[in-house]
């Protein structure tokens, strides 16, 4: 995972006018009242996902792309929702460029996922719903792992991963990792309750 992140450029997925920051680990606003999450966590949660290479992972929250990035690197192939039109262009346009041709992009309601090609082997969510979305969950394999940040906006959160169960009707095995800050996740989902 470290190999993965040390062949990307941070300041490759950042606005010119924070690319001077782009080394440090804080996270940094990419606009539309969004961030790019601090290096730290995006190795932890990717770590936090035991990708072995094989997988097919759905990522919530594209942002400014970085994340797609180093998970395209470490699984089979990534499926990214961005509720943000102008981030979900920027990302795409950004990856395709670099050569990153294991990533299908959706502009889109992340707290839905993507029904149409679920089930997924892992779930990463850069955005925090006050609870987990039972559509997101879902859309994981039995024995699929997701991450999620949940909890109130502007409050701290906590960072879970979730181990789905193996067979129907058993409870989803839940460990809280750490307590965290992320932008709120917006979307039909979270209104539905």
């Amino acid at each position: 995972m470290l190999d993965a992140m040390a062949r990307l450029d941070r300041a490759d997925f950042i606005p010119e006018a924070t690319r001077g920051e782009a080394g440090a680990d804080v996270p940094l606003p990419i606009g539309h009242g969004q961030t790019i999450s601090q290096p730290y966590i995006v190795a932890l949660m990717t770590e936090a996902l035991q990708l072995d290479g094989t997988e097919r992972v759905l990522e919530i929250g594209t942002g400014s792309g970085y994340q797609t990035a180093v998970l395209s690197l470490l699984c089979r192939q990534v499926f990214t929702v961005e509720i943000v039109p102008e981030l979900a262009a920027s990302a795409r346009r950004l990856l395709e460029a670099q050569g990153f041709h294991n990533v299908s992009f959706r502009e889109g309601d992340g707290s839905l996922g993507w029904p149409e090609e679920a089930p997924f082997d892992a779930i990463l969510a850069a955005a925090a719903p006050p609870d987990v979305p039972l559509q997101l969950l879902a859309q994981l394999k039995p024995g699929g792992r997701m991450l999620i940040p949940v909890g109130p906006q502007g409050g701290t959160q906590q960072l879970l991963r979730i181990h789905r169960a193996l067979r129907p009707g058993e409870v989803p095995q839940v460990e809280s990792l750490l307590p965290v800050r992320f932008v709120p996740m917006t979307g039909q989902a979270l209104s539905q309750g």
